[in-house]
């Protein structure tokens, strides 16, 4: 990166850092680090709203990890069938929980290959457990950070891990949390997705993808 693309980007992130501030929050309702992983698996290709929804009685019917390994997959399809692809989540919850059961103890490990070694867990999981729970810094790549970074210019990969690692290039590392945070919040209320609103937004001037 030359010294006028690295001046960019902090003054990218300086502008997103006075809009939304640099207190870390996650937008998924939980209590402990494996409601977080379950949370997360049910976020895919769904609102973190309908998770936080669906979560409040789910977590209330299923108190402990032990509970979900045990479940009854076509129940526990039914109680998540409004995330969407319930079939698959509901499989593969049972099966994560199961081996953190039995493998971990009933912990949630915090390494990447023991994360990603879990039924539905992917990089962008594990990162999200990684940075929320154990405060490493990570960069989770979803659909809000894949369309906004190739926006900005920040990357040209269409793949989310070819996405993660050439952010971890071009952000410093103290910001690899904060991103995702601004980045989806940027996108839920002025970069959206079909109309994007271009003429108020505070990135504009420094944005290459800007209408």
């Amino acid at each position: 990166m030359t010294t006028k693309e690295k001046e960019r980007v902090t003054r990218i992130l300086a502008l997103l850092d006075q809009e939304y501030g640099t207190e870390y929050r996650c937008y998924l309702n939980y209590e402990t680090p494996w409601q977080l992983l379950i949370a997360t698996m049910l976020s895919a290709q769904c609102t973190d709203a309908r998770v936080n929804i669906v979560t409040k009685d789910l977590f209330v019917k299923y108190p402990t990890l032990e509970a979900f390994a045990n479940a009854d997959l076509a129940e526990l399809e039914q109680d998540i069938k409004s995330t969407g692809f319930y079939h698959n989540k509901a499989k593969n919850i049972i099966a994560c929980t199961r081996k953190l059961v039995e493998e971990f103890h009933g912990e949630v490990p915090g390494d990447l290959d023991d994360l990603i070694s879990l039924a539905g867990v992917g990089r962008k999981t594990a990162n999200v457990i990684r940075g929320n729970i154990f405060h490493e810094a990570s960069i989770v790549v979803d659909t809000h950070v894949k369309r906004i970074s190739k926006k900005l210019g920040f990357t040209r990969e269409e793949d989310p891990e070819k996405i993660e690692f050439a952010l971890m290039k071009v952000l410093p590392k103290d910001h690899w949390i904060l991103y995702n945070i601004h980045i989806i919040t940027l996108g839920r209320s002025i970069c959206t997705a079909r109309n994007p609103k271009c003429g108020v937004c505070f990135l504009r001037e420094e944005c290459p993808g800007a209408e």
